[in-house]
């Protein structure tokens, strides 16, 4: 973020450099639900590095979380390093790059905190709006099925600029609502009033005690919108067959080793609720694993449950594409020929996009 004066823009500079590690050659990922802490230098977390994301990290504790963008700094107590916050960034910088960002990564949510450089840098501030809007569109048409959390920018110590921002900040609202009149999923965050000009460090940026007010405040926003971040770890959920709209059932509720899942009327019994481990395992019973038959990795191997091994044939990746796909043979759980009546079993095929192979919790 640019400051006022040369002097001052040095300093961020070379704490920076200092401070900063690598971009890594792999981003980070643990298969969780994936947020996009998305801005300039205050998502990046300038004077603190990691800013606000450390406190967001800690607070989501009991949830599994994907933090996603190009960018990747922070502490080594910030399980998770990526975002995409850019230092010294406008909004029309942060629109240029979104589209791309998204395809990337794909969000569940995003976190947009940004506007800050239009007024620092006076850059055509009576339009800044207009951008935003455009922007939060942006993101919209590009990743439809993400919640969107526009945040109001943080306070500024010079008053000129405080004033400034304000007068952004005011259109905020309304530009929010009228996206949720058009359906979108957008949602608005007061986070000019979760600190003070005492909770910056240099004027612009927050402190460590700031940045945490931010996670707080991003925190209550994540948790106030079902499925924005999930379900916390241990949940057990219903797998349901998109086209079907019909659950992934073990047949009469048995426990028996190598009984094939079905398709089923949901009715939430406990044959039909299945808890996401952080081993990737899909547990059912509390004991009971879905897996691949006999280490099967050709189409049309069985879905099955069996006592939880720990082996990889246990293993499944939950993608942001609706597939659940083996970590050992990468074939979809797919409901047999198309099937979506009670009774169809359940397989492994070859991941082909058809909406047999489509499910939701």
């Amino acid at each position: 973020m640019k400051i006022r004066t040369w002097r001052a823009v040095a300093c961020a500079a070379a704490l920076l450099t200092a401070t900063l590690p690598a971009a890594p050659a792999v981003a980070e990922s643990n298969g969780g639900t994936r947020v996009m802490p998305l801005g300039d230098s205050i998502t990046e977390g300038t004077q603190v590095p990691g800013g606000y994301r450390i406190g967001l990290w800690q607070r989501l504790g009991n949830y599994r979380i994907d933090f996603v963008g190009s960018q990747f700094n922070g502490p080594s107590s910030l399980g998770d390093h990526d975002h995409e916050g850019h230092p010294g960034w406008r909004i029309d910088q942060i629109d240029a790059n979104i589209v791309t960002w998204l395809r990337n990564t794909n969000p569940r949510s995003v976190l947009l905190h940004i506007g800050t450089n239009d007024v620092l840098q006076n850059h055509d501030v009576a339009n800044a709006p207009a951008r935003l809007s455009t922007l939060v569109d942006r993101i919209t048409a590009t990743a439809p099925n993400a919640d969107v959390f526009v945040a109001t920018i943080i306070p500024l110590s010079n008053a000129g600029q405080e004033s400034a921002a304000r007068t952004f900040n005011a259109t905020i609202p309304g530009m929010v609502q009228s996206k949720v009149n058009a359906g979108k999923r957008v949602h608005l965050v007061d986070m000019h009033s979760a600190l003070t000009t005492a909770d910056l460090i240099d004027g612009v940026h927050p402190t460590a005690g700031g940045y945490d007010k931010m996670a707080a405040t991003w925190n209550n926003a994540l948790r106030s919108v079902p499925g924005s971040i999930g379900d916390p770890t241990g949940t057990a959920r219903q797998i349901v067959g998109v086209p079907s709209g019909r659950c992934a059932d073990v047949p009469g509720a048995t426990t028996t080793n190598g009984t094939q899942l079905q398709l089923w009327d949901c009715h939430g019994g406990t044959n039909q609720n299945w808890t996401y481990t952080s081993s990737k395992q899909m547990v059912v019973y509390g004991n009971k694993c879905l897996d691949a038959y006999g280490w099967g990795t050709t189409n049309g191997t069985p879905a099955a449950i069996w006592d939880c091994t720990g082996g990889a044939n246990q293993q499944w990746n939950v993608n942001s594409n609706g597939t659940i796909t083996s970590a050992h043979s990468g074939l979809c759980l797919d409901a047999s020929g198309a099937g979506s009546a009670n009774g169809t079993k359940l397989v492994l095929w070859s991941c082909n996009g058809s909406a047999n192979q489509q499910w939701r919790s």
